[in-house]
């Protein structure tokens, strides 16, 4: 009889768990159950309850909540993010750099994260870190136009520089994101900077679409016809 009942309360807390665990997994699209999660079983849960104390006033509650979600999963940027703010919010500054870079290097397209290394990078002088930062935030669909169009001109506005070189390197590396280069790339950078920057990886074998660089060219004239002129030439050898 006692068996029975020890078999039943372990099954029962089983199930238990086993609810608390799918309720935690559906904190990821609804934040308000997070609270419903009892501490030791909180994963994802726990990321909902840091960024919460992190909004709210106490910055040794979100420091200790931050923490808490980086020991219990750590791989996730966004996570070690989280913890940056944290940190930050309780005047370990240089904690913070050291964290928000380690979350730039783990989350290539981690957006938070990849803005505050670039900034960071730009104060170092390190416009080639710059350059890779910025790529990754070029190639997140919900990096607002707005932020491209302030951040390029301090990470790729010297000709020929370092921030320059290393785009130049990125785009005519990989095929995969070319043409989405000339789209965006006409609406955020400066004319000048676009063109020499299309026209270097053209020069380099990148490959474009045509069609997509007679609609860049003509749209550029609107714009920069100097500039235009200067990416015509380049790609008249691929697309004559």
């Amino acid at each position: 009889m006692i068996a029975r009942i020890a078999w039943f309360g372990t099954l029962a807390a089983l199930a238990l768990i086993t609810t608390f665990v799918q309720i935690d997994r559906q904190t990821a699209t609804t934040s308000a159950l997070a609270s419903a999660v009892p501490g030791p079983l909180r994963s994802s849960a726990q990321a909902v309850v840091a960024a919460r104390a992190i909004e709210g006033s106490d910055p040794a509650l979100a420091l200790e909540e931050a923490q808490r979600l980086v020991r219990r999963r750590p791989i996730p940027a966004e996570n070690l993010t989280l913890l940056a703010v944290a940190q930050t919010k309780a005047g370990l500054i240089e904690e913070a750099g050291v964290t928000i870079q380690i979350a730039g290097q783990r989350g290539w397209r981690e957006p938070v994260a990849q803005e505050t290394v670039l900034r960071l990078a730009l104060a170092a002088g390190d416009e080639a870190e710059a350059a890779r930062r910025y790529a990754a935030l070029f190639l997140k669909a919900s990096t607002p136009d707005t932020l491209l169009q302030e951040l390029g001109p301090a990470v790729l506005g010297e000709a020929d520089g370092a921030g320059q070189r290393t785009l130049i390197d990125i785009v005519s590396g990989t095929d995969r994101w070319n043409d989405t280069f000339l789209r965006r790339g006409m609406r955020v950078l400066p004319p000048s900077t676009f063109s020499e920057i299309a026209g270097a990886a053209i020069g380099r074998g990148a490959r474009f679409d045509c069609g997509v660089i007679a609609q860049t060219i003509n749209a550029l004239q609107r714009s920069d016809e100097q500039a235009a002129a200067r990416l015509k030439i380049a790609s008249e050898g691929q697309c004559p």
